[in-house]
């Protein structure tokens, strides 16, 4: 099983319509047709989204995300409208809120990896491929990889895990042309974003980003190298062939599958509440993650 442990029911805003619950944000759309995008505290691990929320997150992850269109903005035009409240809206929507175009989304999650790691190691463990581009032998858990290389996904719902595909796969379902702009340009945002990283002594292992067209201009979307959408690794304790600190939900995904959470992840009841202690430790890697990468304090 898996999904919401407890779904929350949308906020009623006058005159916005509802449109989606995610695993973190909630999607509204104005009489405008502007999309109103909102980032919860809700956390997710394991495909599922659980009980307990990470205070301040979804403040984090919109203004880190904004931090970085702007990093980008010569590189890729991004869907931010404003980040006005809209009338009517709750408090607590403050800083958490996005006023967005609306864009003909390309159904592909567009990954990008320099280093090995996560569903890409797994694969490469087995075939020495990843999304079915061959690799070097020898690379081990962390290995930066050759070049960086691009690895679309199919999204998932909620619930359910996305599933990497190939680039000739993705050809199909967008076509050839609009298949290699996202590679072109996913692997150019990743390069930057990359080498704005370093200089801040962190390692970008791999991220993804998701892109909608405004007309013919291709456009980022949604968010974009969070901590929940990018593996970020401290530099200076980067050691190939072992499992990485990293900079997002990890004390979430240890305290869960540890016996003090008595919790079977293949089985059929879902993840208990988490500890306060977890909670806080959570909060605190993403608010570090925003003032390394930022150079801004959180407050």
């Amino acid at each position: 099983m898996s999904g919401f442990v407890e779904k929350p029911e949308p906020v009623e805003v006058p005159g916005l319509t509802h449109l989606h619950t995610g695993k973190v944000r909630d999607l509204y759309q104005n009489a405008a047709g502007e999309l109103i995008m909102v980032a919860s505290d809700r956390t997710s691990a394991y495909d599922w989204v659980l009980p307990t929320e990470i205070p301040d997150k979804g403040r984090v992850l919109t203004q880190l995300s904004l931090w970085w269109f702007e990093q980008l903005a010569d590189l890729a035009p991004n869907h931010v409208l404003s980040t006005d409240l809209p009338a009517g809206a709750p408090a607590d929507w403050a800083g958490r809120t996005l006023v967005c175009k609306s864009l003909t989304m390309v159904p592909v999650e567009c990954v990008a990896r320099g280093y090995l790691t996560g569903s890409g190691l797994v694969e490469y463990q087995q075939s020495r491929t990843v999304c079915g581009l061959a690799l070097p032998e020898g690379l081990v858990n962390g290995s930066e990889l050759p070049a960086p290389i691009f690895t679309p996904a199919t999204k998932a719902a909620v619930g359910d895990h996305d599933e990497n595909v190939s680039y000739e796969e993705t050809a199909r379902q967008v076509g050839a042309d609009v298949a290699a702009q996202l590679r072109r340009t996913t692997l150019d945002v990743y390069g930057r974003a990359r080498d704005i990283a370093r200089e801040r002594g962190l390692i970008l292992a791999d991220t993804k980003f998701e892109f909608g067209f405004e007309g013919e201009q291709l456009t980022l979307a949604d968010e974009v190298l969070t901590p929940d959408s990018s593996r970020f690794w401290p530099a200076d304790q980067w050691q190939p062939g072992r499992s990485q600190p990293s900079f997002d939900k990890q004390f979430v995904r240890d305290w869960l599958t540890s016996p003090a959470a008595d919790w079977d992840r293949t089985g059929e009841q879902p993840p208990p509440a988490l500890p306060q202690e977890i909670v806080e430790n959570t909060r605190a890697k993403y608010i570090e993650a925003y003032e390394r990468l930022t150079g801004l304090s959180w407050s």
